[in-house]
């Protein structure tokens, strides 16, 4: 039996790619989870669960329609899905009456159900969020209950408010394999439970590789492993910058390294060191392909304080550095401080 197990995929989100990509970033989603669906066909995987979060808020019904006329291409694979924090069934909620194609088996209960495919040897349970929270931890209750060769878990959670657990809780119910859905950077080694992440990165803190688990199910035993399979990836360039280092120089290290790692990924810079005082970076000419979100500079200048302490001997800056120059003045935030402080007073002194 082989299975495709993704979550998170949040077609409908609107991501910050930068002013390249942003644009037409929601439409690569929906293409990818298409793309996932041709492989489920192509390769004629057996079933596909999805752990919560197929949609970013609460689905139109269009989009539902679109979704299940993609489900219903497929011509030998089975989905099963649960809704997630992102959408919930609430009240109103297309979920509650929207009739799937013949092979979708949505778990759209706020209890725990199964659905059994004695075909392929295989039970898959879950639940689906009724709320955007879920508090409660793991229950007793949901211990497997065996009538299959191969029984499979979905759940989605794993912080605070999210169905609050250790994977450690979800092994020690029995089941062959949990499918888990919420946190979006997956487990790329072979676990008897796994997060697959989200199918692409939605966020800019969603870095490294994002794809899917793919899974065999032979004589009682499940293999697992990773897929990268993204189209984007979010990249957090850290530079360190010098003395020398002038604006036109920082933004040539910032193409060589987005050259470096790929032109179609998305960037955000931290900038740290020390830099000439009379220096500043522009962050807004720091985009050479467009797909910089954000630039950080998190630099100080670097300041001869003993020069400057001397030039400025009795007024306020003088003082204010002095000040700095007991013993014991010497941890990070009186650092910090320092360099603020005649930051601030350097250019109070400049504007007067």
């Amino acid at each position: 039996m082989k299975f495709i197990h993704t979550a998170d995929v949040h077609l409908g989100v609107k991501p910050d790619a930068g002013r390249a990509y942003t644009k037409n970033r929601p439409e690569e989603i929906w293409k990818s989870f298409e793309k996932l669906i041709r492989l489920c066909e192509r390769e004629k995987t057996d079933l596909l669960v999805i752990a919560g979060d197929l949609f970013h808020r609460q689905p139109l019904l269009r989009e539902m329609k679109e979704v299940n006329a993609l489900f219903a291409r497929l011509t030998h694979t089975k989905v099963v899905l649960v809704a997630g924090n992102h959408d919930f069934v609430k009240q109103d909620s297309y979920y509650r009456s929207f009739r799937w194609a013949r092979n979708v088996f949505p778990l759209l209960g706020k209890e725990m159900q199964k659905i059994e495919f004695p075909e392929l040897g295989t039970a898959v349970s879950g639940f689906s969020y009724w709320d955007r929270e879920y508090r409660e931890g793991i229950r007793d209750s949901w211990k497997c209950r065996r009538t299959q060769d191969t029984e499979i878990l979905i759940l989605h959670g794993g912080d605070e408010k999210h169905l609050p657990f250790r994977k450690r809780e979800t092994e020690l119910l029995g089941y062959d394999y949990v499918a888990l859905g919420h946190i979006h950077k997956p487990d790329q080694k072979e676990q008897q439970s796994s997060y697959c992440g989200a199918l692409e990165p939605t966020d800019p803190n969603d870095t490294g590789d994002h794809g899917f688990i793919l899974g065999a199910a032979a004589n009682g035993l499940v293999k697992t492993r990773f897929v990268p399979f993204a189209s984007r990836k979010y990249i957090h360039l850290d530079i360190q910058a010098d003395e020398k280092m002038t604006g036109s120089l920082l933004r040539d290290t910032i193409r060589e390294k987005i050259e470096e790692q790929g032109i179609e990924n998305m960037y955000r810079v931290e900038i740290t060191g020390f830099r000439d005082p009379d220096i500043e970076f522009a962050a807004a000419s720091m985009d050479p392909y467009g797909n910089v979100i954000d630039v950080l500079d998190f630099t100080n200048p670097s300041y001869d304080f003993g020069k400057l302490s001397a030039v400025n001997k009795g007024n306020l800056l003088g003082r204010f550095i002095q000040s700095f120059e007991k013993e014991g003045e010497d941890g990070l935030l009186e650092e910090m401080a320092l360099y603020e402080g005649v930051k601030a007073l350097l250019e109070t002194k400049r504007g007067s």
